[in-house]
């Protein structure tokens, strides 16, 4: 698998949709929470969010798309937001590249790069800390799960 790292625009919404919804299945099984927001964000709501301008990025096997992450700045801080990899290639760094990747397109003037992750999702925890994220606090999300937020200081 050879595997590039590219810019996602509005027309990439149906294959995001596609990885993220295959990808965050495993979550919604792990809490019974099939309700989770990467499972029921509509379309639309992707198309706009790819359209808003803030870094978004997708791994491509050839044109197959595999993994994707989006962002959300506000000023000095951008969340990591939606980082799905399609569960056959689960495990070969597609994660761990898109994430140092949005990392690099932060815009000038974020100085902190932060995300959540389930408090019992303890792969993805241990994933994003060797990854350089540190805990920072707990919270419940809207559906009602106990969520650890973690951030990365820029450099």
């Amino acid at each position: 698998m050879s595997v590039h790292i590219g810019p996602l625009t509005e027309g990439h919404a149906g294959e995001v949709m596609t990885v993220q919804r295959a990808a965050y299945l495993q979550e919604a099984r792990r809490y019974g929470a099939w309700d989770l927001p990467p499972l029921v964000e509509t379309l639309d709501e992707i198309r706009r969010h790819l359209a808003c301008g803030t870094p978004a990025l997708g791994a491509f096997d050839g044109t197959r798309l595999v993994g994707s992450v989006r962002s959300r700045v506000d000023d000095e801080r951008m969340e990591v937001a939606r980082l799905a990899v399609a569960p056959d290639v689960q495990g070969g760094g597609v994660g761990r590249r898109l994430l140092r990747a949005i990392g690099e397109h932060a815009p000038e003037g974020v100085r902190v790069v932060w995300l959540f992750t389930g408090a019992e999702s303890d792969e993805n925890l241990r994933f994003y800390e060797s990854a350089g994220f540190v805990r920072v606090s707990e919270h419940l999300d809207a559906v009602g799960i106990r969520c650890v937020s973690l951030e990365q200081k820029l450099v």
